[in-house]
C-alpha cells in the first residue's frame, strides 16, 4: 500500500466518523512563541484544546508535516529517525471519548476495507491507572490480557500546566526476523525492532494547574498521533522507513547522481538516509517560508542542509548536488502539499545558492582547521580544544565528524567533552531567549461555554441599536456595572470590528441616555462573539439594555484604507520581486500598515519604487471592490489567495480589486481604490529569516509623512542658502569643497609627520644592538601617528619604534617592529600591551604593526622610557 493511499485512508475513515478534515498547518507555527516548529499533529489545534478558540466540528482529523531536531545525529543510523515526518491524527475537541475512539483505532487497523493488520499481532500498553481502557481494550474488542501491558511513567501525557491525561499506545509485532521473545527487552515498551509502536491515543482529561495539582476537565478531549512512516514500512514490508516509497526515490535519485549503490556499503547507506531526510526537511521549510541564516528556524534549515552536503562529499559529491532532489521530493508528497510542487523553481533557488556558499565556506574552514591543527602543534598540544571545534561546526557548518577526521589525518584528537559542553551552552541560550508563553492554556473563563448569539453587522454599517446581552467583570458575569470599571460586553449585534487577520479592532461608544461606555478593545469570544472591552465613563452598565453601539468614523475610514492597501501591495510585490513572495504577517492600523513577507535576498531602491508605483496607479484607476460570499473550492478556482497562518470555513469572504488583486479576507475595505488616496512606503528592512518588511501609510498619514518630509527639506534648504529645487546641486558643490579641504588637510599633515619624523632622529638609541625609537610626539589624531610610524620605518630601515602622543587628554599609541626584527621574535602587540598598560590603558595587534589607546597622559613620558627594557627582553 502507498503512502499516499495510507494518507488518504487514514482521512476517509475518520471524514466516515463525522471528522472534519483539516488541511496541514505550515511548519511555522502562529501566533504560538512556545514552539519554533510544529512538531506534532495536536500543535496548530491547541487553541481548540484549551478552549481559547471553539471549532465549527469538534470531531477533526488531519495529516499534519512535522519537524524535530533534538536528535539530529541519530538520522540516518536507525530505522526510524527523521527531521521531518508526517503525522496522523484524530482529535476530539469535548465530543467523544474512550469509548469511542478505541474501537475506531481496531476497527481502522484490523479491518481489511482500511489497513487490514492481523488482530493476533496487535499489543496495547495503557497507564496502570486507567481501569477503562484496559477493559475496553480487553472485555470490548477482545485482546488478550498478555498483550496488554500496564505501565506508569511512559502511559500518562503531560508537559505542565495545561490538559493532559493518560494515554494508550498501539504496537504491531513484526515477528521473529525482528526480535527473540527470549530477550527481556523484546516486549511492546522495551528497546527493541519487533513490537513498532503505530498509534499513540492521549486522553486528556485532566488540567495540571500551576500548583501541581490534578483536577479533572470540565471538557474531555482526544488527541491521536500516528507515524505514516512506520505504517508505510509495515504496509510496504520493508527494513526501515528509508525503504518505503517516501525516501527509496529520492535515495534512488542520489545513487543515480554518485554512482554508488544503496545496501552494499554501511558509510554509503547512512550517507544515503541522512540525505534523503534532510532534503525533504529542507525542501518543505523553504517552501513554508523559512530561509537558511544564522538564527532560528533559519539556522536549523542551515545546518541540515550543511550536513546534507557533508554527507554527499562522503559519496563523492563536490558539487552542489540537493536542488536536484526537490524535484523527487515533489513527486512523491505533492499528491498531498501542493506547495513543494507549486514552489519548485523558488526551493530549487535557495538550495542551490545555499550549497553554493557552503561550498565557499567548506574551503575556508578546513584552511582555519588546518591553522588550529598548526596552533595546537606549535603549542605541543596533541589535542584540538572543544571550543575550536565547536566554532567551526557554529560559523561553518563543520560536523563534528568531519573535524574528528581531518584531526586524526594529521595525528590529533578533538575534545569531545569540551565541544558538548560548548554546544549545550547554545543550547541553553536559545532555551532562555524561547517565549515561556503560548503553550497549552488551562481550560475555563466564564466565555468558554457562553453560546449566545451575536451577529457582526460592521461591514455596512457603523452605528446600531443593539442589546447588551452579556457583561464580564473580574472573570465572572455580572448583572451591572459603575462607573469607572472596566469589564467585557457582548451585544446581540455590534458594528465593531474584532481584532483579527492583522485588523486592528474599531474603537468608539455604546451608550443610552443613561450610561457612556468607551470601546477601547474588541476580540474574538470562543465562540465567535464581539467581546468589547469597555471602561464605564458615566452612569451604570446593566444587562439587558438597549444601547447605540458607534464605530469612530474617522478610524474606520482610515484603516480600511491601509488594508486594502496591504493586499495591492502584497500583488505588487509578487509582480516586482517575483510569485515565491507570500505574506507572513501584517499590522492594519489607522495610522500606518506593516506588512511581512518571504523573501530570499535584499530589495534594491528600484524595486521598492516600482512597487510603490504600481500600488499607487491602482489607487488612480479608482478600481472597484468587489466583495462576495463564495464556496472555499469556488474561491481558489478564481485564484483567490489563502493567507499564512489563517483557518477558512466552507463558505469564504472574496475581496476582489477588479482584475488586479484576489484575496479571501474577513476584513474591512474601501469601495473603490481612489478611496484611498495616496500610498508611500516609509521604510523595508529584514526581520529574520528570509522574511522582510514594508510600514507605508496612506490618506492623510501618507500627506502628513511627505509634508514632514517637505518641512525637513526645506530646512536643509536654509542651512545652505539655498532653494528646494538646488539642495542636491548645492550639496554636491559643498561635498566637493569638504573633499578638496580633506585632501589639503592630508597633504598637511603627511607634511608636519615628514617634519616631525626628521626631528626624531636624534632620539634614536641601540638597545642590544638593535635601533630603538620611543618618543612622545605631536600628533593630531591616531591616523597622524601612524604616518610618523611610516615614515620612521623608512628613514631607519630596520627598528623597533613606539611613539606615544596626547590629543583631548588621551593617550594614542602606535608601535612597529620592521619585518626582520619580527623575524628574530620581536612582538608590537605584546610591547604595546605593556606601554598602554603604564597609562591606564590597553591595546595590542600584529607582530609588525599594533595600536593602543590610553587614559593617564601623565604617565605617558614614563611608558615610552621604559620600552628600552622591553625589547632588551625580547633580546
Amino acid at each position: 500500500m502507498k503512502a499516499s493511499e495510507i494518507r488518504s485512508k487514514w482521512l476517509q475513515f475518520f471524514a466516515s466518523k463525522g471528522h472534519k478534515i483539516e488541511p496541514s498547518s505550515s511548519l511555522v507555527p502562529h501566533n504560538d512563541p512556545s514552539l519554533l516548529w510544529i512538531n506534532a499533529g495536536i500543535a496548530p489545534l491547541k487553541p481548540y484544546l484549551d478552549g481559547r478558540e471553539i471549532p465549527d466540528n469538534p470531531r477533526i482529523t488531519n495529516a499534519q508535516k512535522c519537524i524535530r531536531t533534538n536528535d539530529i545525529e541519530n538520522v540516518g543510523k536507525t530505522r526510524r529517525h527523521h527531521t521531518f515526518f508526517e503525522m496522523l491524527g484524530n482529535f476530539s475537541i469535548g465530543d467523544y471519548f474512550k469509548q469511542e475512539v478505541i474501537p475506531w483505532a481496531w476497527e481502522f487497523l484490523t479491518d481489511p476495507q482500511w489497513i487490514g493488520f492481523d488482530p493476533n499481532r496487535i499489543s496495547v500498553t495503557v497507564h496502570e491507572d486507567d481501569e477503562e481502557a484496559f477493559e475496553i481494550w480487553h472485555k470490548q474488542i477482545g485482546i488478550p490480557e498478555d498483550r496488554i501491558y500496564k505501565l506508569k511513567e511512559d502511559n500518562f501525557w503531560d508537559i505542565g500546566e495545561g490538559p493532559c491525561g493518560p494515554c494508550t499506545e498501539i504496537f504491531y509485532d513484526r515477528g521473529d526476523a525482528y526480535g527473540d521473545l527470549a530477550d527481556p527487552e523484546c516486549w511492546p515498551g522495551g528497546e527493541n525492532e519487533r513490537f513498532l509502536e503505530v498509534w499513540n491515543l492521549v486522553f486528556t482529561q485532566f488540567n495540571h494547574n500551576k500548583d501541581g495539582s490534578y483536577t479533572p476537565l470540565p471538557n474531555k478531549n482526544i488527541d491521536t498521533g500516528a507515524g505514516l512512516e512506520r505504517f508505510a514500512s509495515i504496509l510496504q514490508n520493508v527494513d526501515s522507513n528509508f525503504d518505503t516509497d517516501l525516501f527509496k526515490p529520492i535515495i534512488d535519485k542520489t545513487c543515480e547522481l554518485t554512482g554508488v549503490a544503496y545496501h552494499t556499503n554501511e558509510e554509503y547507506d547512512v550517507a544515503l538516509k541522512v540525505i534523503a531526510d534532510h532534503i525533504r526537511t529542507v525542501a518543505f521549510s523553504v517552501g513554508d517560508g523559512v530561509l537558511p541564516s544564522n538564527e532560528g528556524r533559519g539556522y536549523v534549515i542551515r545546518r541540515l542542509l550543511r550536513r546534507a552536503v557533508r554527507y554527499g562529499k562522503v559519496l563523492g559529491l563536490d558539487k552542489p548536488f540537493l536542488h536536484k532532489l526537490v524535484p523527487i521530493v515533489g513527486d512523491i508528497m505533492g499528491v498531498y502539499y501542493a506547495e513543494v510542487v507549486d514552489k519548485r523553481e523558488f526551493i530549487e533557488k535557495v538550495i542551490r545558492t545555499e550549497e553554493e556558499r557552503f561550498h565557499e565556506t567548506l574551503s575556508d574552514g578546513l584552511n582555519i582547521l588546518a591553522e588550529m591543527v598548526e596552533k595546537s602543534r606549535q603549542a605541543g598540544e596533541n589535542q584540538i580544544s572543544g571550543p575550536d571545534a565547536f566554532k567551526l561546526y557554529d560559523t561553518y557548518g563543520f560536523p563534528f565528524d568531519l573535524t574528528e577526521d581531518f584531526a586524526a589525518e594529521k595525528g590529533l584528537t578533538v575534545d569531545r567533552q569540551g565541544f558538548d559542553a560548548s554546544m549545550q551552552e547554545q543550547r541553553d541560550r536559545a532555551r532562555a531567549a524561547r517565549h515561556d508563553e503560548g503553550g497549552m492554556k488551562v481550560q475555563g473563563g466564564p466565555l468558554a461555554d457562553f453560546t449566545v448569539k451575536s451577529d457582526f453587522v460592521g461591514y455596512n454599517e457603523l452605528v446600531v441599536t443593539a442589546n447588551i446581552v452579556a457583561i464580564v467583570h473580574e472573570n465572572q458575569f455580572v448583572d451591572f456595572v459603575g462607573v469607572g470599571e472596566s469589564c467585557q460586553v457582548i451585544l446581540d449585534q455590534t458594528p465593531f470590528y474584532a481584532e483579527s487577520g492583522g485588523q486592528a479592532s474599531d474603537y468608539g461608544t455604546i451608550s443610552n441616555t443613561q450610561v457612556i461606555l468607551k470601546v477601547e478593545d474588541v476580540n474574538k469570544a470562543p465562540h465567535g462573539q464581539h467581546a468589547h472591552r469597555v471602561i464605564v465613563e458615566s452612569g451604570v452598565l446593566r444587562k439587558g439594555d438597549t444601547v447605540q453601539a458607534a464605530v469612530a468614523p474617522a478610524q474606520r475610514g482610515d484603516t480600511i484604507k491601509n488594508h486594502t492597501a496591504t493586499h495591492l501591495l502584497h500583488k505588487a510585490l509578487k509582480e516586482v520581486l517575483g510569485t515565491h513572495v507570500n505574506q507572513a504577517g501584517s499590522l492594519v492600523e489607522p495610522d500606518r500598515l506593516r506588512f511581512d513577507f518571504s523573501h530570499f535576498g535584499s530589495i534594491t531602491a528600484e524595486e521598492l519604487l516600482d512597487v510603490e508605483q504600481r500600488v499607487n496607479r491602482q489607487i488612480w484607476h479608482n478600481t472597484h471592490v468587489d466583495i462576495s460570499l463564495k464556496a472555499i473550492a469556488e474561491a481558489k478556482e478564481m485564484g483567490a489567495m489563502a493567507l499564512f497562518g489563517e483557518k477558512y470555513g466552507d463558505i469564504v469572504r472574496v475581496v476582489q480589486v477588479g482584475d488586479y488583486s484576489l484575496e479571501l479576507c474577513g476584513g474591512c475595505h474601501v469601495h473603490n481604490t481612489g478611496q484611498i488616496g495616496l500610498f508611500k512606503i516609509v521604510s523595508e528592512s529584514g526581520i529574520g529569516s528570509g522574511v522582510r518588511r514594508i510600514e507605508a501609510v496612506t490618506g492623510r498619514s501618507a500627506y502628513e509623512f511627505l509634508d514632514q518630509q517637505l518641512q525637513l527639506l526645506k530646512e536643509a534648504a536654509g542651512m545652505l542658502k539655498s532653494n528646494v529645487q538646488d539642495v542636491p546641486k548645492r550639496l554636491e558643490s559643498t561635498l566637493g569643497q569638504l573633499k578638496e579641504l580633506s585632501r589639503e588637510n592630508e597633504s598637511l599633515r603627511s607634511k608636519l609627520g615628514r617634519i616631525e619624523a626628521g626631528s626624531l632622529i636624534d632620539q634614536v638609541k641601540q638597545v642590544v644592538g638593535v635601533t630603538v625609537l620611543a618618543a612622545q610626539v605631536n600628533a593630531g589624531d591616531i591616523d597622524s601617528l601612524r604616518n610618523i610610524v611610516d615614515e620612521m620605518k623608512v628613514k631607519l630601515g630596520s627598528a623597533v619604534i613606539v611613539l606615544g602622543s596626547v590629543a583631548d587628554d588621551k593617550v594614542n599609541l602606535v608601535a612597529a617592529v620592521t619585518p626582520d626584527l619580527v623575524a628574530k621574535g620581536f612582538h608590537a602587540g605584546k610591547i604595546i600591551k605593556e606601554v598602554a598598560l603604564q597609562c591606564g590603558g590597553s591595546g595590542g595587534g600584529r607582530p609588525d604593526m599594533a595600536q593602543a589607546g590610553g587614559k593617564d597622559a601623565s604617565k605617558l613620558q614614563g611608558a615610552l622610557a621604559g620600552v628600552e627594557g622591553l625589547v632588551a627582553q625580547f633580546a
